[in-house]
């Protein structure tokens, strides 16, 4: 048996939320949904399992949905870990993916913007599918974002 479900938010814990958040903006055309967050007290280390956790941040909805649709959360911990090097074949969640008109402008605009490159821009048929246009970037930050342009 299935959960009813609706899927929300994905979540980014960054270095410095508010240069993410400018960058996701700025190159995305992410919007920000106010209040920016400022969360702190038992509740929140209770749910998260970190000692005085303390955390900033706000969500920014995504392109292509209306309001109220699912967000991308940028928060900052005041105290945080290091972060392990960035792999695309690491277990666990390892990307976000845009759909782009031009894949190779949207990957210039990325590096133009603070982020990187992991790999070149590639053309592959997926059988019953279609034609996919793709690359894999980073944000300033190191996170990975897909960048894709279907042919179909």
């Amino acid at each position: 048996m299935a959960v009813h479900a609706r899927f929300v938010h994905a979540n980014i814990v960054a270095k410095d939320w508010r240069r993410l958040a400018s960058f996701y903006q700025q190159v995305f055309g992410c919007t920000p949904i106010p209040p920016e967050r400022n969360l702190s007290g038992p509740w929140l280390e209770q749910t998260t399992g970190v000692r005085h956790a303390e955390i900033k941040g706000i969500h920014l909805q995504l392109p292509g949905y209306s309001e109220g649709g699912s967000t991308l959360e940028i928060f900052q911990y005041a105290d945080e870990q290091q972060r392990p090097h960035t792999a695309i074949n690491r277990p666990g969640f390892t990307h976000i993916a845009f759909a782009v008109d031009d894949v190779y402008g949207a990957k210039d605009e990325v590096i133009a913007c603070g982020g990187n490159a992991l790999g070149e821009v590639v053309s592959a048929e997926v059988p019953g599918v279609g034609i996919i246009i793709l690359v894999y970037v980073t944000d300033p930050e190191g996170n990975i974002i897909e960048l894709q342009k279907w042919i179909r």
